[in-house]
């Protein structure tokens, strides 16, 4: 398992967001209807505006009782849940339009025989098409994986289960724990090996340690999945219901060891260095130099260790542990990594077992599932041809021009704030004017060259792509930290902050409506795209990347008062989402979502004010044009709600509460309005709406 350093928009890679076509006039919160028997006036017309679809307004709602239900009501009522899909908003609308245009790339590519061998286009074609070959999958059923399960039956030594254990790193596979090369958190010029926490199947530590009704019955589930894959691996009924109760005991026992996720939010208790000696002398039983220099990391002097209890639970299971159920457990995860490369029959038993923890009645179609794994294997040759077909440079340099003034807002509202120092404001300042911003794709693309890929077996191009991408992971070790790589691929709708590059990046996929439209106006832009590059430039700021500072070290540069302010204010924010519920009995973990909900809450408030200065300087002190009989204002509101329209299934909000650093769609859309007297203004709202704070409630960070 990766540790991820950098904070999303999103918590998953490849989501999209569907542009809006205007639709008619409707009414704002403020308009009372004529009586009926006054004589009708000649209504007002305003011009059509673009990007924003006031047919989703529920005007039968009270915008200041819940904006989102009214600005996004209709469309909520008239768009259920596709049976495939666990949530269905503007992002899954786009991602299906943006998922159109790569399926086209990507069966053209496979359809194209004669492409050269080891250009991207053989590569990527090649990979696709292996994917979609289920028929040559399923009549190959564990042949491509039993030199992998070989060598794991053939353990019978400490010194060959360490082996092993390297042999996971390579693949991926997830078993026992995280090794990765990234940036030393304290010396940002500086690569390092990390080592992390993992091991587990389910998505979270909680679903193997809590009691309650939901929480039992997922691990009936699981139970059942563990049972039931064991079959199709080969063993009796026995045998799969013992293998299956090796893996649930063993990795109970890693839960318990592991972290809270609210717990890894923490930085500085993920960061504890260690020489390889000191390595050794801690954990006897891992032999972690043994691990490392078989997993290609034999030079390392020092290591960077995440969670040290956890350690010390895994150097103490493999010692205590029968030789017997750790092969077991190296075995199940072995396989289930390669689940989508296996027969049909396993991808159905995992899809089981999706349908408790999310609530999916359909699977997938296998193009969408292959395309999503092309991506995450060859995801910047996959880029370049997505690339040149989608993303002009005209938008590139928009985006720019966006960022720039966003950047401006930010460092006017750091100027601003009453609560902090002039010291930190200028330490503030110095981070902010030396944020790196990528836009679209990266200028240096990665190099495949030495990736072999065919059409023989979709699992032997897996195991080749996870090879690859360790080794070119393994080979910074040493190396100046390369600042033009980047974190996400080109078609990723999606957007990043990363601390220890101080930097904000926007994938080409994210660059298109309702984010993004060059034909809307200023403030349905401003309220979509504004908003984000907002979002990201207050990950910078917000609970966590406020702990690193201008060249993205982890280094305290508040003053004590200062600090203390800041929390102050989190906290208030942090208090607001914990109360909000989804679903009966369900809360936001406000803390879980501190960084998130801050950024969500900067981001608006920042994009809101830089919007006025574009209005000031195109208008002076003229009337603002309406669009659809709506004020700009209430245009860059409801631009912001309807990025967010959501339908979710109640397993998956359950689902997503305890796991997601990023809150439900709902309160993303209400919680900054509610602290944001702009917002109360636009819509005309009175002390009695639902949404209006006392003023001594506003939250205020940034």
């Amino acid at each position: 398992m990766k540790k991820r350093n950098s904070v999303t928009l999103l918590a998953a890679a490849g989501l999209a967001l569907a542009g809006c076509a205007a639709s008619t006039t409707v009414p704002t919160a403020a308009t009372t209807p004529a009586p009926a028997a006054a004589p009708a006036p000649a209504p007002e017309t305003f011009p059509q505006g673009v990007g924003l679809n006031t047919a989703n307004i529920d005007a039968s709602a009270a915008a200041c009782d819940n904006f989102f239900q009214y600005a996004s009501g209709n469309w909520l009522k008239n768009n259920p849940i596709p049976a495939a899909e666990v949530r269905w908003g503007s992002f899954q609308e786009l991602a299906n339009k943006n998922n159109a245009v790569m399926r086209q790339i990507l069966e053209e590519a496979a359809a194209n025989r004669n492409a050269a061998k080891g250009t991207n286009l053989q590569k990527v074609g090649d990979y696709y098409a292996s994917a979609m070959d289920s028929a040559a999958i399923n009549a190959a059923g564990l042949k491509y994986l039993q030199p992998e399960l070989a060598k794991i039956a053939g353990i019978k030594t400490p010194d060959q289960l360490q082996t092993s254990m390297a042999r996971q790193q390579v693949l991926a596979t997830g078993a026992f724990f995280g090794a990765y090369v990234g940036q030393d958190d304290k010396i940002s010029s500086q690569y390092a090996v990390n080592l992390y926490q993992g091991g587990l199947s389910l998505p979270d530590r909680d679903y193997y340690l809590k009691e309650d009704a939901r929480s039992k019955s997922i691990r009936a589930a699981y139970q059942t999945y563990l049972v039931n894959t064991f079959k199709l691996l080969g063993d009796d009924e026995a045998a799969a219901r013992k293998n299956a109760a090796t893996i649930l005991r063993l990795e109970t026992r890693l839960a318990k060891a592991s972290k809270s996720r609210v717990e890894l939010r923490d930085p500085y208790a993920n960061y504890n260095k260690m020489t390889v000696s000191q390595l050794q002398k801690a954990y006897p039983n891992l032999n972690l130099q043994h691990i490392l220099t078989d997993a290609g990391m034999g030079s390392v002097k020092e290591v960077i260790v995440g969670q040290p209890a956890f350690f010390k639970e895994v150097n103490t299971m493999v010692k205590s542990e029968p030789l017997a159920d750790l092969k077991t457990y190296l075995r199940w995860h072995l396989a289930t990594s390669f689940t989508p490369a296996l027969p049909q029959q396993f991808g159905d038993e995992s899809f089981r077992l999706q349908q408790v923890l999310s609530g999916a009645k359909q699977q997938q179609p296998r193009w969408k599932r292959t395309l999503r794994a092309t991506d995450a294997a060859l995801g910047e040759a996959f880029g370049q041809l997505y690339v040149d077909k989608t993303f002009p440079p005209a938008a590139k340099q928009k985006a720019l021009e966006m960022v720039n003034n966003i950047k401006a807002s930010m460092g006017e509202h750091i100027q601003q704030l009453s609560w902090m120092s002039d010291a930190t404001k200028k330490e503030a300042m110095r981070k902010l004017s030396t944020f790196t911003v990528k836009i679209g794709y990266p200028d240096k693309w990665k190099d495949y060259s030495a990736l072999t890929i065919s059409r023989d077996s979709y699992l032997k191009n897996v195991v080749a792509a996870r090879e690859w991408g360790y080794k070119d992971m393994t080979s910074k070790l040493g190396k100046p930290v390369d600042r033009t790589e980047w974190g996400m691929t080109p078609p990723t709708v999606n957007a990043y902050y990363n601390p220890a590059m101080n930097e904000i990046v926007f994938p080409a996929g994210i660059m298109q409506p309702p984010f993004f439209d060059p034909n809307a106006d200023d403030a349905v832009n401003y309220g979509g795209m504004g908003a984000v590059i907002g979002h990201e430039i207050t990950h910078g700021f917000d609970d966590q990347g406020r702990q690193y500072d201008a060249e993205g070290n982890l280094k305290d540069w508040w003053t004590k008062e200062d600090a203390a302010n800041f929390t102050q204010r989190a906290d208030m924010v942090g208090k607001q989402y914990s109360a909000f519920s989804p679903l009966d009995s369900v809360f936001v973990n406000g803390q879980l979502t501190m960084g998130e909900n801050l950024a969500d809450l900067g981001g608006l408030s920042i994009a809101y004010s830089a919007l006025q200065k574009q209005l000031q300087q195109q208008y002076g002190n003229n009337p603002r044009p309406k669009y659809d009989g709506l004020t700009p204002e209430q245009r860059f509101f409801l631009s912001w709600a309807q990025v967010w329209r959501t339908n979710a299934r109640p397993e998956y909000l359950r689902q997503q509460v305890l796991t997601d650093p990023h809150s439900p769609a709902q309160f993303r859309t209400n919680g900054p309005l509610m602290n944001m007297p702009e917002f109360y203004e636009a819509f005309g709202c009175k002390e009695d709406g639902k949404m209006v704070r006392a003023q001594q409630e506003r939250a205020k960070v940034w």
